[in-house]
């Protein structure tokens, strides 16, 4: 984190105190220049927002041309409605009525409180600096900052600018807003040279307000192969669609023989051929198959020309699993289809998630969010939506500091979210596999997981010592040193040795193997914790406005009693590890005492004991699903009970009921079912669904992560 001046005057500060007592939730983000990258930052701001309120609104006073892709972008991925985002106007619409006339200031204020009686905060980024005069532009946020009575975070383009530069663009500036108007300061895309005597030329300046500077990031500005395709209207006649995503980190026209082409390309370089260089188009596929060379991202083949079918057939034959090479046809000649591709722009789009997330992790690193967000006073909301519950799983996994093995490193989704859990510093991964063919399939698909230790169990040392370790465990079971040997060598058993011998701390698999396989070897060797008789599991159930825990969905068919209290005590531990207040319900057909019948005593029973083991918790069984949600029918059935139409844990009396009832909530109520969370034992192994999305990897870990780390705690002192 990069904070280069507190902000330490009084005079201002109290002054901007007041100020900001009388205005609704809500922040004006401007550039102080063009090509400041203040949508990145705006991004930011909303991602910040939508982790502490649940009803984040985003305004855009003037837009550039429809559809704009900032709206767009924030649209999509925070699923904002309508009536909490918008504009006024367009660049075309604002020289007729914009804000330099009375008329278009009422509209653009007019919106704004549209939106505002909408939202709980509303994020207003300005104007684009394009086709005007940087004084005007300044003029024109200046005047629509004020008329809405916003505080301002300020964004300077620091991109090749010495010190003495960018402290001449803060002044100017903060000169055109006022001092009092500009609550911070971002200096985007700063060189790292640079920091150092910025930092001595702003403690000279003396500024009150903090300033934060962002280091140049070069992948921000690299377009996506997708981007591409679409820019140049090009058709995608060969290779996997997913990859696409991948970042184009230089543009090359293929005129020169293969073997002087290939000093000339570098990873992510994309190349302009027309259709009949076969010998182009095949030297850039094998440069995927190849470690000796580096991974092109793809071929644009120009002078709508195809490339030969045979060509297209030996490419795809080529693939041993992996992704081929993308070829995208286009009808314009080399010479126009190079003009167009260097001329096509890097923005972040709703569906590139890989870019998100670098710019996410890049400010997350180098802006103090907790002392923006206090400078904007952005309050907390008692709501808690999937949004702010996924950054909590996130922030609270990156205190953990834990190490987690992925033993699926040949699986896309394992390998993308492990990408995306470096990019966001989470926690520590070591990937099982093929070192080789792991490494060939990440930068196949574009990822950065260099810095990734990859092990392989055939080849390791650890190897010997765990089937050593194994047979020390279960030759009692006649388990033969060779028999141990061999199933070691499986890289679900291999990492679970891992974390059973403190070189891990926890184990995230699944992906590619059953739930049975997964738990096997921690049932074996890792155990069940100290008075927990049971493995079971959670769903962590992100509804709209809540987050619920459904126990057991995934692993046991038809606990007693006995095991069906013990499901209830691990998943209110569960519940209370992620800050949710556990409050039981004990599931049934009945509720209280108004039938009976062997499922039903089942219940009663389970719930009997878990007041007898855990008097501190609260249960209320046997009780319908209504009665436990609805407050209403819980007055009716259940009117002194402390669960009922309150409660936050939910045990299922069996498999089939929980696993359908998750099910059904999820489709029906669009929640967000995270899990399944494996509970009881004694160090965290979590279970991947084999439909897991990359998302559900990323979200796994993080409370994988968040296990480990209450763990480490002392149990007296968990509260």
């Amino acid at each position: 984190m990069t904070q280069l001046v507190p902000g330490s005057g009084r005079g201002s500060a109290e002054r901007r105190t007041a100020t900001l007592e009388t205005v609704a939730g809500g922040v004006y983000l401007t550039a102080m220049g063009p090509a400041s990258g203040k949508s990145i930052v705006a991004r930011g701001l909303v991602e910040l927002l939508s982790r502490r309120v649940s009803r984040v609104g985003f305004y855009r006073p003037i837009v550039q041309a429809l559809p704009d892709n900032d709206l767009e972008l924030i649209r999509s991925r925070y699923q904002v409605p309508d009536e909490r985002i918008g504009y006024a106007f367009t660049a075309a619409q604002r020289t007729d009525a914009g804000p330099a006339h009375r008329a278009g200031m009422g509209r653009i204020v007019e919106r704004f409180k549209q939106i505002e009686s909408a939202s709980d905060f509303v994020v207003v980024e300005g104007t684009d600096f394009t086709g005007a005069s940087s004084p005007i532009e300044l003029e024109v946020n200046a005047r629509i900052a004020e008329h809405l009575g916003l505080p301002i975070v300020a964004v300077v383009d620091g991109h090749r600018c010495s010190a003495a530069e960018i402290v001449e663009r803060i002044v100017i500036g903060r000169d055109s807003f006022g001092d009092d108007a500009i609550t911070a300061i971002i200096v985007n895309r700063v060189e790292a040279t640079a920091l150092e005597p910025l930092d001595d030329a702003l403690a000279r300046l003396d500024l009150d307000d903090p300033v934060w500077a962002i280091v140049e990031e070069p992948a921000l500005r690299q377009p996506s192969l997708d981007q591409l395709r679409r820019a140049l209207g090009a058709e995608l006649v060969a290779g996997d669609p997913d990859d696409l995503t991948r970042p184009v980190g230089a543009i090359k026209v293929a005129a020169m023989t293969v073997p002087n082409l290939l000093d000339h390309v570098h990873d992510d370089t994309v190349l302009i051929t027309p259709g009949d260089r076969a010998d182009v188009i095949i030297a850039a596929a094998m440069t995927r198959a190849s470690t000796a060379s580096p991974g092109i991202a793809g071929v644009l083949v120009s002078g709508g020309l195809p490339p030969d079918p045979r060509v297209v057939a030996l490419i795809d034959g080529m693939s041993s699993g992996g992704p081929t090479v993308p070829l995208l046809a286009v009808g314009t000649d080399t010479y126009d289809t190079a003009i167009a591709a260097h001329a096509v722009e890097g923005a972040i789009t709703a569906g590139d998630q890989r870019k998100i997330d670098i710019a996410l992790g890049h400010i997350e690193e180098h802006v103090d969010l907790r002392a923006l967000e206090h400078r904007i006073e952005i309050g907390r909301s008692d709501v808690m939506t999937p949004v702010m519950f996924q950054y909590e799983l996130i922030e609270r996994a990156r205190a953990a500091r834990a190490h987690i093995v992925l033993p699926e490193g040949s699986d896309d989704r394992i390998l993308r979210a492990a990408d995306r859990i470096r990019r966001r510093q989470v926690c520590e991964l070591t990937l099982l596999g093929n070192r080789d063919a792991v490494r060939e399939r990440a930068n196949g698909l574009g990822l950065q997981l260099d810095d990734v230790p990859v092990i392989d169990p055939l080849e390791h040392e650890w190897l010997d010592r765990f089937a050593q370790r194994y047979f020390e465990l279960r030759g009692h079971r006649g388990i033969t040193l060779q028999r141990a040997h061999d199933i070691m060598s499986d890289v679900s058993f291999f990492g679970t040795m891992m974390v059973h011998e403190g070189l891990a701390d926890a184990m995230v698999s699944g992906a590619m193997h059953t739930t049975a396989h997964t738990i096997r070897a921690a049932l074996e060797f890792v155990k069940t914790k100290p008075g927990t008789s049971i493995v079971s599991s959670v769903f962590l159930m992100l509804l709209s406005d809540r987050v619920l825990v459904y126990g057991d969905c995934a692993v046991n068919p038809d606990p007693n009693a006995e095991q069906l209290a013990d499901i209830a005590i691990s998943s209110a531990d569960t519940a209370a590890m992620f800050g949710i207040e556990p409050r039981i319900a004990m599931l049934s057909y009945s509720t209280g005492a108004s039938s009976g019948g062997a499922d039903v005593d089942k219940v009663r029973t389970a719930t009997e004991r878990v007041r007898e083991l855990r008097p501190d918790l609260k249960a209320e069984g046997p009780i319908q699903y209504d009665a436990a949600v609805d407050i209403d029918v819980a007055r009716s059935k259940l009117p002194d009970s402390t669960v009922a139409g309150s409660a936050t844990v939910f045990i299922f009396p069996d498999l089939n009921t929980g696993n359908n009832t998750y099910k059904a909530v999820q489709r029906s109520a669009g929640a967000v079912a995270v899990g399944p969370v494996l509970q009881g034992l004694n160090k965290p192994v979590n279970d991947l669904s084999r439909g897991a999305t990359v998302t559900d990897v990323v979200n796994t870990i993080a409370i994988t992560a968040i296990q480990v780390g209450a763990d480490r705690v002392d149990p007296a002192d968990r509260g």
